[in-house]
């Protein structure tokens, strides 16, 4: 976890230093051969990295240059209301229609898979080109923070096929929190004066040294069941014989279904996950209520007033609202392999392991603890690569209230290297659960326990620092 620079949008981020660069310049900066670029949208397109590869290399004599700073832009048109066809469009017309991939056309599991494919199948025939295209290759996403996950997602196969280098990704903001790309220096809106900024980001993404994330698995093993509806952040694996560790008690299935994702700001469980839950089926009911960030924010906040927080206790005995009656905290430490029970508030509604500074928006839950605060609990200071997740809790609404308008700090529970939370139902039927805001609903035994883990993975992200004020916080390579 780390500092964040706190600049409202990509037009302030970059306001003080923008750099003088015309399209003619910035096109020859990232511009890639078009019988390259065409070769990678046929293998996209037909999922065959080989044949256009061919294709391509018959065709070298057409456009040998290698470009200097080779870009692709992934867009979701869907984000940001009305901006993103007109941005996608802009974007076209600065850097050429076959270096900007719309999200509702390519997917970006088959850009890695062909795409990338296609540059490694030429370069291995010698294409120089292709070789230095696929080694300096850098990724703008326009989108918000579950847009910039999925991108994050689907280029970590190819740490997990050893096909270096990974390219790093930059980002215009187009969701409504765009937490990620705060605390990367890219702002935390979509600027006004969006034509020139757009611009001037493109130049950032080629030149802004690159950072380090940590990336955490979620591994969600239930009892067999009726199946659940997924987010798009998880995947179910094959029903597998859950094995007890000796450390921790218990109740668990012989078998056991398992569901994983992988989360990079933040994964809670309780009440703020079930505001989110309601709040994103109504707008999937009645998406006429979104049409952008601001009225996304403004709907969000009324309906968590309304449903949870205030109005709607989880269940009628005060004494049965709070996580604690229905689940089991258990760490492990930086460098320790012994799970440790860490007691959990009676009073916490909800419980967020945060891997950010910034969460909800913006805001800063865990704060900025004084050294001598952080010593006496035991803590170190917070950085997005460190290997620790922050771990806080929730209360009542007026406490969740004042933590989100930051007059207080959450209630600080621990930091740690591996999570786990045994849960139970007992008078409780579902709990819910997001990361990176994308919620669910997970039916829970009162009988058998669900187990969520949580670790961190073998292998960070790499994203573009898009203010160079970031530097003075942030590991760079």
């Amino acid at each position: 976890m780390s500092d964040s620079v706190s600049e409202p949008s990509i037009w302030s981020s970059f306001r003080s230093s923008w750099p003088r660069v015309g399209k003619q310049e910035l096109r020859r900066m990232v511009g890639i051969p078009s019988r390259i670029t065409t070769a990678m949208t046929v293998a996209m397109m037909g999922k065959d990295s080989d044949g256009p590869a061919a294709a391509a290399e018959a065709a070298v004599g057409q456009g040998q240059d290698s470009p200097d700073m080779p870009v692709v832009v992934f867009v979701n048109s869907r984000s940001g209301g009305r901006h993103g066809p007109m941005l996608k469009e802009r974007l076209r017309l600065l850097i050429g229609e076959d270096q900007v991939y719309d999200l509702s056309v390519v997917n970006p599991a088959d850009f890695v898979q062909y795409g990338l494919g296609c540059l490694e199948k030429l370069a291995s025939l010698g294409d120089l080109c292709a070789k230095s295209t696929r080694e300096k290759l850098r990724i703008m996403v326009a989108g918000g923070d579950g847009t910039v996950g999925w991108l994050l997602g689907s280029l970590a196969e190819l740490h997990v096929q050893d096909r270096m280098p990974v390219p790093p990704i930059g980002i215009i903001p187009l969701g409504t929190g765009n937490d990620l790309s705060r605390s990367f220096g890219w702002g935390g809106s979509f600027p006004f004066a969006w034509r020139i900024a757009v611009k001037n980001s493109l130049y950032r993404a080629v030149t802004g040294p690159v950072c380090h994330l940590d990336s955490w698995e979620v591994a969600v093993s239930v009892p067999e069941r009726e199946p659940i509806e997924l987010p798009h952040c998880l995947r179910q694996l094959e029903d597998h014989t859950y094995i007890q560790d000796e450390d921790n008690g218990g109740r668990f299935p012989e078998r056991s279904s398992c569901y994983k994702g992988v989360f990079y700001n933040y994964f809670s469980i309780g009440m703020d996950a079930q505001v989110a839950y309601g709040f994103h089926h109504l707008r999937d009911e009645k998406p006429y209520l979104a049409q952008g960030p601001m009225a996304n924010k403004l709907i969000y906040t009324g309906y968590g007033c309304t449903q949870g927080w205030f109005m709607t206790p989880c269940m009628s005995d005060p004494n049965f609202r709070g996580l604690k009656s229905i689940l089991q905290l258990y760490i492990k430490k930086f460098n320790s392999a012994e799970w440790e029970q860490i007691h959990v508030p009676k009073s916490v509604r909800a419980i967020v392991a945060l891997n950010l500074h910034n969460y909800g928006g913006g805001r800063h839950p865990w704060g900025n603890p004084k050294p001598e605060y952080l010593e006496k609990r035991g803590f170190v200071e917070a950085h997005v690569d460190d290997g620790l997740l922050e771990i806080f809790g929730l209360k009542q609404g007026w406490h969740a209230s004042f933590v989100m308008v930051e007059l207080i700090p959450a209630k600080h529970i621990t930091q740690a290297a591996a999570i786990r939370l045994e849960i139970r139902g007992g008078e409780w039927r579902d709990a819910y659960m997001q990361m990176d805001g994308e919620p669910w609903k997970q039916p829970i035994s009162g009988e058998c326990s669900t187990i969520v883990d949580i670790n961190r993975m073998p292998f960070q992200s790499l994203l573009i620092a898009g203010d160079v004020s970031v530097h003075n916080f942030m590991p760079f390579i």
